[in-house]
């Protein structure tokens, strides 16, 4: 087995498009991880995600997926290796489960009819059903079960829990905990809910118009960062080096702070991680520095 150090290397990965760039990403997720890959509809995630996958041409940089570089392609040995989910369900839906399970044992050499139906079984599919009956719920659950059924070491998520009820992203995210518990398994994982990334993620990765705006370790950045309020007088003599965006309300003003360089006996209050990507955005840094 492959025992790479980093489940995903990107370095200054490009794509040009009339209208959109994006710009020299780099990231890394390590072996045994899960990265939350957050940013607005537009930002790059999905060309991001397709030209990991190759399923478009990127015009530099270069991707490596469990150790191996796929700069001549993705190697079918690598490919069984990866699990894929996207936002829509890619399968064809006039098929059943029975179908779906002859069309994928034939497609990988590493298909388990026991553990794909194992997780059927778990996420109550009917399979009786043809995939057009299911609601999207059962479509993300059914797509998320084909993942995990060929030996996948790395899940790549295109906004799966999107549009799923409460009860549905957590029965999901439960099911990820698992998947990671083995130290050889890792996700890379878009989404829009930042609560769920929260629950599950060890890193986070924030892109804004096709730039990379953070990629940092969640806990680390989540106790470094916090919100503080006062007036507009004791702001002046706030650091500028502490502050990474701020607004000014009628109350005075509300800033996203590095706690330990406010002056003690002021109060910082917790900031979500939706709080710490609103703040940057809004503000003119490029980035969140360690």
């Amino acid at each position: 087995m492959n025992t790479a150090a980093n489940a995903l290397e990107i370095k200054g990965l490009t794509k040009h498009y009339p209208a959109f760039c994006l710009d020299h990403i780099d990231l890394t997720l390590p072996m045994g991880s899960v990265m939350g890959f957050i940013g607005e509809n537009g930002a790059g995630k999905s060309t991001t995600i397709f030209s990991i996958l190759g399923a478009i041409r990127r015009d530099g940089g270069t991707v490596r997926i469990l150790g191996q570089d796929t700069a001549q392609g993705i190697p079918l040995s690598l490919k069984e290796q990866i699990g894929v989910v996207l936002d829509e369900c890619c399968l064809p839906e006039t098929l059943n489960l029975k179908d779906i399970n002859g069309i994928m044992k034939a497609a990988y050499r590493t298909w388990n009819s026991k553990t794909f139906f194992r997780h059927v079984h778990r996420f109550f599919l009917d399979e009786t059903k043809r995939i057009k009956d299911y609601s999207r719920g059962m479509k993300m659950k059914l797509s998320i079960a084909c993942a995990l059924a060929h030996d996948s070491r790395l899940l790549i998520l295109d906004e799966a829990t999107s549009g799923l009820d409460p009860v549905t992203r957590d029965e999901l995210l439960d099911l990820f905990y698992e998947f990671i518990q083995d130290e050889q398994h890792s996700i890379f994982m878009s989404s829009h809910i930042t609560s769920d990334l929260e629950k599950i993620c060890d890193y986070v990765t924030y892109i804004h118009k096709g730039k990379l705006i953070l990629c940092q370790e969640k806990d680390g950045l989540m106790q470094r960062m916090g919100i503080l309020k006062c007036s507009e007088t004791v702001f002046r003599d706030i650091d500028p080096a502490a502050v990474h965006g701020k607004r000014t309300t009628a109350f005075g003003v509300e800033a996203l702070v590095e706690r330990q360089k406010i002056p003690a006996g002021l109060v910082v209050e917790h900031a979500s991680l939706d709080d710490i990507l609103i703040y940057l955005v809004k503000s003119d840094m490029s980035r969140v520095k360690s």
